[in-house]
């Protein structure tokens, strides 16, 4: 068979071949790659700042990552763990368990995907409690299955057409500052939930993101984080914090949920955790993670010994790369640098973040001053397009496509950011002039 050589013709072949509900952020087909580089079928380079959407914080293909795995290759690709039993899913259990904040007992539970981890916990937390609300909020995203899709608080593009979705979700504010939500009238969402919807005592749990990730890269306040705590334990309602994209080191710690004070319950991790092979899990209170009976957990492919021996070699890597004090100084990097953009460029009407997690948003222009009720989707867009030509992968995100979001693998020098960088500065200037 012959084999396609440019991106024109591989987009061709896509088209014909493949869904058109998979979307594609870039009209670009990779070769190989490395770190936080890749290089596409037509030989051009490119500086990774999306990095598989947070999936590769110890970037393209670790060596050690990859050593790892071929030993495993080995040994044995697949028992079914519910079959015949391994020890790196024992292993990687253990580690998770004494990384995951909270003085009690933890237990933990193994899977393939994020929406697989965010659905478990969910079975989970309704084994517990006995009970069947779940309240979600604005903006979040937890997945792209049916109970993960009526979780997400977004409807373009990933609800648009699949409904109806399960019962007993409900939605209140996430506080947002900068569109003039505050944490007060989060909290008072949530009291006009139980008051006009259900009575806290049918809810089983309230799930948060730390930081939005599809939502626009919000931080969650710790001011809210702690009384939506004290709420919870007040009804007897479990609190999750779905860790899917924060988790793995990318925002400082391993689990972001480490910066609140106080413990979530469960944890849903994904994404970054295996450096870019499939896993994920969901981490909590022993006692809770024991509700459900033997055989109500599990899955074929959960915890795959493959995704296990990965999963093990990162965290070997983030502690001898010592890779979480390296995602605080970049994130503050990137953040600075941004920020002296932002001062040369009033599009930029904000910069936030949480370690590496970074994005900037960008608003139409009023009097010299960015607008912040008029978000700039189209400009977001074409900032997008220039850095690709340019050599730079970007990805945006938030309610109103007006966000750009910065995952750079945590093992990129700082050389290479500053170049990233750089080419962003240019590709801003250029659009906003345009």
């Amino acid at each position: 068979m012959t084999q396609s050589t440019s991106n024109a013709q591989l987009m061709a072949r896509r088209r014909a071949a493949v869904a058109r509900g998979v979307g594609q952020g870039h009209e670009i087909f990779i070769d190989r790659a490395a770190n936080a580089e890749v290089w596409d079928v037509e030989g051009k380079r490119y500086i990774d700042f999306a990095g598989g959407i947070a999936v590769l914080n110890t970037g393209h293909g670790h060596p050690q990552v990859i050593d790892a795995v071929r030993q495993q290759l080995g040994l044995y690709t697949h028992t079914c763990f519910q079959v015949l039993a391994y020890e790196p899913y024992v292993e990687l259990a253990e580690k998770l368990n004494a990384l995951a904040p909270g003085d009690f007992a933890k237990k933990t539970l193994l899977l393939s995907s994020g929406a697989e981890a965010v659905e478990n916990a969910v079975k989970i937390a309704r084994a517990y409690t006995r009970r069947s609300g779940v309240i979600a909020f604005s903006g979040g995203y937890h997945g792209r299955t049916m109970m993960t899709l009526g979780l997400t608080g977004k409807v373009l593009p990933y609800k648009t057409g699949f409904g109806p979705f399960p019962g007993e979700i409900f939605h209140a504010r996430f506080p947002n500052a900068l569109h003039g939500i505050s944490v007060d009238e989060a909290m008072a969402s949530i009291e006009q939930i139980f008051k006009n919807d259900i009575e806290p005592e049918r809810v089983a749990a309230f799930i948060v993101e730390p930081v939005q990730g599809e939502g626009g890269f919000y931080v969650a306040p710790v001011e809210f984080i702690r009384r939506l705590r004290a709420l919870a334990d007040q009804h007897g309602i479990l609190l999750i914090a779905d860790e899917v994209q924060t988790g793995a080191g990318r925002t400082g710690t391993w689990f972001a949920s480490e910066q609140w004070g106080v413990a979530p319950d469960l944890i849903t991790t994904a994404k970054s955790l295996a450096g870019g092979f499939p896993i994920s899990g969901v981490v909590g209170r022993a006692e809770v993670m024991d509700a459900p009976a033997p055989g109500g957990l599990g899955g074929t492919y959960a915890g795959s010994p493959i995704a296990c021996a990965a999963a093990l070699a990162v965290l070997k890597v983030f502690e001898q790369e010592q890779l979480l004090a390296r995602s605080q100084a970049m994130g503050e990097r990137i953040r600075q640098r941004l920020k002296a953009m932002a001062r040369e460029l009033p599009v930029i009407g904000d910069v936030r973040g949480l370690g590496a997690m970074v994005a900037f948003e960008l608003f139409f222009t009023s009097q010299g001053q960015a607008d912040l009720k008029a978000p700039h989707a189209e400009l977001t867009r074409h900032v997008l397009a220039l850095a690709a030509r340019r050599g730079l992968i970007l990805l945006s995100c938030g309610s109103y496509g007006n966000v750009v979001r910065i995952l750079v693998p945590l093992t990129a020098s700082d050389a290479l950011v500053d170049e990233g960088l750089d080419i962003l500065q240019a590709c801003l200037r250029e659009a906003s002039l345009a």
